[in-house]
Formats: C-alpha cells, sequence, structure tokens
C-alpha cells in the first residue's frame, strides 16, 4: 500500500520510527567523529613524544618530562629542549595548518586537486622567499614576512582570474595550476643564478625543510593556529553547506561569496604561517584531507580531522627524514613521495570522468 493510501494511524506510528532512526543515525555519526579526531590526537601526541625520546640518543620519558617541566636534566636539557622540541613542535605546529588549510579549498572547491599545493598558494609563498633571500639578502624574519604576504597575495589573484558571476572551482583550480607553474619557474630561475652560499637558505623554500627549526619559527605558527584555527573550526559549517554547491547553498539562505571569503582568508593565513615557518612540505594539504575524509566517512566535519593528519603526517616523515636513510633529509622529500604517486592516480581519475571529488 502506498504512503498517500496508508491508514492516518500507520503513518503517525511510522513517523516516530522515521525520527527516531534519523536521530540515532546523527549520534553514530558524532560518535565516529569523536572516535576519529580522539584516536588522531592520541597518535600525534604518541608521535610527538616519540620524537622527543628517540634519536642518535635515547632518553626516558622521565628525563623528557622532566626537560618539558622546566628541570636541568644532563644531555637532555640541551638536545630535547633546544633541538628536538622547537623541531616537533615546528612540525608539529605546521601539519596542523597545512591540514585545515588544504581541506577547506579541497572541501569547498569538491575536488582533491584544489590543494593548495597544486594551485599555487604555497609555490607563491616560496617564490617570493627565494626572491627575498637570493636577489633582495633579506633577514631571515622578513622573509618569513614576505613569504606570509606572497601566499595571500597568490590566493588573491587567483580568486579574482577565476572569478566570473561567482567563482567556479574548476576555474580556480586551472588558474591556480597556472600560477603554481609561472611561481615554479620563478624559483627554478632564481635558484640558478644563486651564489652558492645563498642555496642552503633557499633550499627549505623549494620542498620544505625542519633541520633548522627554532623558537623563533614555531612561535608565530602557535599563535596562527590558536587564532585561525577556532575560527576555521567555527566556519566548518559553512564548510559543510557549501559541499553542497553554490546553488544548492544559495537556497538554504548562506551568503555564499562572503562565506567563501572568509574561509579563504582563515585557511590562507594558517598555509601562510605554516610556509613560513617550514617552507612548503609537499603534498602534506594535498594528503592530510582525503585521509581524513576517508576516515570519517561522508559526513562530519574534517576541518580538525585534517589537520591533526597533517601533523601526524609531518612528524612521522621528519623522524623518517632523519633516521631512515643515513642523512638528514627533508621533511619535504618524504612527503613528496608519499604524495606524487597520489596525485597521478587522481589526475588518471580525473581523466576517466568529470571531476575528482575529495
Amino acid at each position: 500500500m502506498s504512503a498517500s493510501l496508508a491508514p492516518h494511524g500507520a503513518l503517525v506510528a511510522a513517523a516516530p520510527e522515521t525520527l527516531a532512526s534519523v536521530v540515532a543515525g546523527r549520534r553514530r555519526r558524532r560518535r565516529r567523529w569523536l572516535v576519529v579526531t580522539v584516536v588522531l590526537a592520541v597518535l600525534v601526541l604518541l608521535s610527538f613524544v616519540l620524537s622527543l625520546m628517540l634519536g642518535q640518543t635515547f632518553y626516558s620519558p622521565a628525563e623528557v618530562w622532566g626537560v618539558l617541566t622546566g628541570q636541568r636534566v644532563a644531555g637532555a636539557s640541551f638536545t630535547v629542549g633546544e633541538l628536538r622540541l622547537p623541531r616537533a613542535m615546528t612540525g608539529l605546529l605546521t601539519g596542523l595548518c597545512f591540514g585545515m588549510g588544504g581541506v577547506v579549498f579541497q572541501t569547498m572547491l569538491r575536488n582533491a586537486l584544489a590543494s593548495p599545493d597544486v594551485i599555487g598558494i604555497n609555490t607563491g609563498a616560496s617564490a617570493a622567499a627565494v626572491i627575498g633571500i637570493v636577489v633582495l639578502g633579506l633577514s631571515e624574519t622578513a622573509v618569513s614576512f614576505l613569504a606570509m604576504a606572497a601566499a595571500l597575495a597568490a590566493a588573491l589573484v587567483i580568486y579574482l582570474l577565476a572569478y566570473r558571476d561567482g567563482s567556479s572551482g574548476a576555474r580556480l583550480i586551472l588558474v591556480g595550476i597556472g600560477v603554481a607553474a609561472m611561481c615554479q619557474a620563478v624559483v627554478s630561475y632564481v635558484i640558478a643564478r644563486a651564489a652558492q652560499y645563498d642555496l642552503p637558505a633557499a633550499m627549505r623554500w623549494i620542498t620544505g625543510n625542519l633541520n633548522d627549526a627554532t623558537w623563533d619559527r614555531a612561535l608565530p605558527v602557535l599563535f596562527a593556529v590558536v587564532v585561525l584555527g577556532p575560527v576555521l573550526i567555527i566556519l566548518s559549517g559553512r564548510l559543510e553547506i557549501l559541499r553542497m554547491g553554490d546553488d544548492t547553498a544559495s537556497a538554504i539562505g548562506l551568503p555564499v561569496e562572503r562565506s567563501r571569503l572568509l574561509l579563504i582568508v582563515a585557511a590562507v593565513g594558517l598555509l601562510a604561517f605554516g610556509t613560513a615557518a617550514a617552507g612548503p612540505i609537499a603534498f602534506v594539504s594535498f594528503l592530510a584531507g582525503p585521509i581524513a575524509v576517508r576516515l570519517l566517512g561522508p559526513v562530519g566535519s574534517p576541518v580538525l580531522p585534517a589537520g591533526l593528519v597533517g601533523a601526524l603526517l609531518v612528524l612521522v616523515a621528519d623522524f623518517a627524514a632523519q633516521y631512515a636513510f643515513g642523512t638528514r633529509l627533508p621533511v619535504g622529500v618524504i612527503t613528496g613521495v608519499l604524495g606524487a604517486p597520489y596525485l597521478v592516480f587522481l589526475l588518471v581519475r580525473s581523466s576517466r570522468s568529470e571531476g575528482t571529488s575529495l
């Protein structure tokens, strides 16, 4: 019997069951989001602690705890407090920045290729930084500010070039890829003409590197995470609506362009600070979002989980870069090895379909 011909009592009886099913489904989704987020947070904390304990010299949890609480521990106070701790903190914070900022673009544009690694934002920061080092001879602090300004400028240029009666996701990606190619050409040209003594500093801005991490670089990123991270989490509800498409979002009553602009500014701010601290660590923004979405399923905000995945990727990759190959490699080399095959896979898949959704 169809619903329209069913007795009134049957409809009344079915309504509570349907409502209970909806409520139960929401509880399951919230529980899964919470479980995934907590597990990722525990893994990040464990990786952070292990990165302080392990290395050429092993320090026990008690020794590490003593350093963290301000005690003077022979050997550990310098190695852990001055070398490992700033490096691990910078890696954790930049991973959070890249993961959270990257998934905003991927979710908002409904395409995994719309990562800041791919669409030119990180590359714009790198080009400006290399010019600041090689051509202008700026100090490290000035180079960091220049990189942040360039990331914001690159995002603005991409947005304006792609804007035409609203900003299409496909246009943003195509324009961003073109901007990335131009910025990469600038980087290659400047590096080719650089003096030999400028190359070590400039190389950090090509692949990303934590080998020279300091507290001076970590603290600004901490400020960005504390200020801009909650902003993105608060705006994640709007991000979920934008995920359904501009027409649907407008029909619901969401101010699409204003919401997109707020999300872009907050995300680019995180990406800019992260890039200024460690360079454009390759493919962290690109990988973190899809991994988080796969763990969460099709529902639930991926912003915080993606940030945790990004932090985990950077911490694990940096540990491997330090100790797995007999020499200290830039962390971006390891993440690049992980991300490049996935990029090829997405490009192949997108060529066989209309798009590559996250």
